[in-house]
């Protein structure tokens, strides 16, 4: 697996997976996300490296329909629009806590001090992802 950087899709997986939603039927995309989010979110045992970097680009698809969300990675993401994602925050949160957790692939290869950036960005989907009361807003970056 290549990887190149630590955003959502700096890997082959990542960006093999937004290409599969370019490919598929617009009314196709929102059940690839829901697949790919509800793979992590419902492993038992070892969540392996795909698995973990589909989950995070599919959240990260969910946390830009969301407020404070930053835009779909115009080089590496989908090209193709997206519904509104937002109804998936819930299984999206759940997918993330699952990749970060024990056992877990990408987060052993995130674990060393050079996997910091890549956790912060973690770190920024679940917070995006989290539901807000009305009137507060997520705080900048």
């Amino acid at each position: 697996m290549g990887t190149w950087d630590t955003g959502p899709y700096d890997n082959d997986t990542a960006a093999d997976f937004a290409r599969t939603l370019d490919e598929a039927a617009p009314e196709e995309r929102p059940d690839l996300v829901r697949a790919a989010l509800a793979r992590a979110a419902g492993a038992t045992g070892p969540l392996g490296a795909p698995a973990g970097d589909e989950a995070v680009a599919a959240a990260a698809l969910v946390a830009a329909h969301c407020p404070g969300g930053d835009p779909v990675d115009p080089v590496y993401g989908p090209e193709e629009p997206l519904p509104d994602l937002a109804g998936l925050r819930t299984l999206a949160l759940q997918a993330l806590d699952r990749v970060v957790a024990e056992p877990s692939e990408v987060a052993e290869l995130w674990a060393g001090p050079d996997g910091a950036p890549w956790r912060a960005a973690v770190h920024r989907l679940q917070e995006v992802l989290q539901p807000r009361p009305p009137g507060t807003q997520l705080r900048p970056h």
